[in-house]
């Protein structure tokens, strides 16, 4: 075993080496290396005390732990030094994990960019190829199955199941056992993911009610009555000024994702590409591969021919599409609860008359529209093998969810200080798991508050969100988004309705990745949106899609589908 860990790092370290330099050079202006090799190599020799077996027990004396991590937007637009004498190194969260648990957190380097970010990825993976891991190490579940391979990292399994809180367990299997199976193999939780809610990938049809009420139409409330509504969005003026420039659906090179993707298109045909379901015999198949899919492109096909999707879609990323919906050239959107706070603000602040408004979506035949929910787990937390106190990354996620959410939470001083216009102070956490419903939870308690009239019975979040909306209804236009999400007849009284009318459909594979799915995954996924792309261009006929369905399971789908059953009939 311990040769077949060591020729598996070779490899591991074979692979990265040679875009070692080159990464090195694309990074290197952007990373800020918070502690050198020389004070972590000092940290791990430092004297480790006991520690109390509680979810909250202090050590004595203080233990060191290191992480790197990435420093989204928010840091970058100087948001957060709203806080004054607050920093990534010392800041309110840092000293609560060094005064309450006698954990005190250093960073080995930070780059500027989130988890998803290239900049992160890029120095990730010279982390991995060196072998030189802090003490924790956030990881995407393909990165995850390398470090599991080398043997690099700690089984979690006994520190999770001693130490992890009521309030943890709770908020971890609140939408079942996926977020603790995506770092689940072979039986042993090899790392601690942060908690991943399938209701906020949640699709909405998002669309100007402002073009609805010029053209005289309704919302739609069938497919066929959405594809005349971007029929006309493309034909028939909208925007008033005498010519054809708009068009009735946004979509980006990337056909999938939270913002300006369109599964929730698919999902009218009930087809549901990018994520795993049952087929009838309940085994799981890619999505992608159905004939749903196949109906649902030609429908794009057609649209595309007459017009109603941009004719150079295939070239934009989401950036490019959103300066399309800012500047007034298109009418419907599929996307997430958070749309109306990107991309759809800016429509707004370009033009007031623009009243995008979230609808459910819709079917192409009597029955439902299902709403897939595709799993996409991007923050896990592996421990490196033979650091002395793994169980310290789980207090300090007991911590989190206890300061933000459970009986001692102080949500104004540990989440979004009101007094300093509501500035995400959780950032400076280095693990920031929230409650998979905590957004619809809030709404739901707003929505109670306003049937009662009773505004001041909320406290939290959904305390701090009222404020936004009572600003917006007092004249602050920069709340809108706050208002199309949980005002009155927000979208997350549709996600209401999704849940009480069972039409939420979570993605079935939730697991880490499978080898094959390391090794080839990426290239699957490209050749499936050029083929895809081709298609709804006219550039390729609609009966490419049985070609690409066959070249799908050569090129590795066979294996895959195998190894994700394989999963699914252990995970039962």
């Amino acid at each position: 075993m311990l040769k077949k860990h060591l020729y598996k790092y070779i490899l591991l370290v074979l692979a990265f080496s040679l875009t070692v330099i080159l990464i090195m050079a694309c990074a290197g202006s952007r990373t800020d290396n918070f502690a050198s090799e020389d004070t972590l190599k000092s940290s791990l020799n430092s004297s480790y005390g006991k520690v109390d077996t509680g979810p909250l027990g202090r050590y004595n004396p203080t233990i060191d732990i290191s992480f790197v991590r990435g420093i989204d937007e928010d840091f970058a637009k100087n948001v957060l030094p709203k806080t004054p004498g607050e920093t990534i190194q010392d800041n309110r969260w840092l000293r609560l994990y060094r005064d309450e648990l006698g954990i005190n957190v250093k960073y080995a380097w930070a780059v500027r960019g989130n988890e998803t970010s290239d900049v992160y990825t890029q120095r990730i993976n010279v982390t991995l190829a060196s072998g030189n891991l802090p003490d924790v190490t956030l990881v995407n579940p393909a990165q995850l199955r390398q470090l599991v391979d080398s043997g690099m990292i700690e089984d979690m399994t006994e520190y999770f199941d001693k130490y992890a809180s009521p309030l943890t367990r709770e908020v971890y299997n609140q939408e079942g056992t996926a977020t603790l199976d995506s770092a689940t193999i072979n039986g042993k939780l090899m790392a601690i993911p942060e908690p991943y809610s399938f209701v906020e990938a949640a699709q909405y049809i998002w669309i100007r009610n402002d073009w609805l009420t010029k053209l005289n139409l309704q919302a739609p409330k069938s497919m066929d009555e959405l594809l005349k509504v971007a029929q006309a969005f493309t034909t028939m003026d909208p925007d008033r000024n005498g010519k054809k420039d708009t068009f009735g659906v946004a979509i980006t090179k990337d056909l999938y994702g939270g913002g300006m993707g369109i599964e929730g298109f698919f999902a009218g045909y009930h087809a549901y590409p990018n994520m795993w379901v049952e087929d009838a015999s309940g085994n799981l198949v890619w999505g992608s591969t159905l004939l749903e899919t196949k109906t649902a492109l030609g429908k794009l096909a057609e649209m595309y021919k007459a017009g109603e999707l941009d004719r150079e879609f295939g070239v934009k990323d989401g950036s490019k599409v959103a300066e399309a919906i800012a500047a007034g050239k298109v009418g419907i959107e599929f996307g997430a609860q958070w749309s109306p706070m990107y991309p759809l603000i800016s429509s707004f602040n370009n033009d007031h008359n623009a009243d995008w408004t979230g609808y459910p979506l819709v079917s192409a035949d009597s029955k439902k529209a299902m709403v897939p929910l595709k799993y996409n787990q991007t923050r896990i937390f592996a421990v490196k093998k033979g650091y002395p106190h793994p169980e310290a990354l789980v207090k300090m996620i007991n911590m989190h969810l206890e300061k933000n959410w459970g009986k001692t939470a102080d949500f104004n001083r540990y989440y979004m200080p009101i007094e300093n216009e509501g500035v995400g102070v959780w950032k400076f956490s280095p693990v920031v798991p929230t409650p998979p419903y905590k957004n619809l939870d809030a709404f739901l308690a707003i929505d109670k508050a306003r049937e009662k009239n009773n505004p001041n019975q909320l406290k939290g979040e959904p305390k701090a969100i009222q404020t936004n909306l009572d600003a917006f209804y007092k004249g602050d236009i920069t709340k809108w988004g706050w208002e199309k999400i949980y005002g009155r007849n927000g979208v997350f009284k549709i996600l209401e309705s999704y849940k009480a009318n069972d039409q939420l459909l979570p993605d079935k594979f939730v697991g880490p990745s499978t080898n094959t799915m390391a090794e080839k995954k990426a290239v699957m996924d490209m050749m499936e949106k050029e083929v895809f792309i081709k298609i709804i261009m006219g550039a390729a006929p609609i009966d490419e899609f049985d070609k690409f369905v066959s070249d799908w399971y050569k090129i590795g789908g066979k294996e895959i589908t195998q190894e994700v059953n394989q999963w699914y009939e252990f995970a039962k």
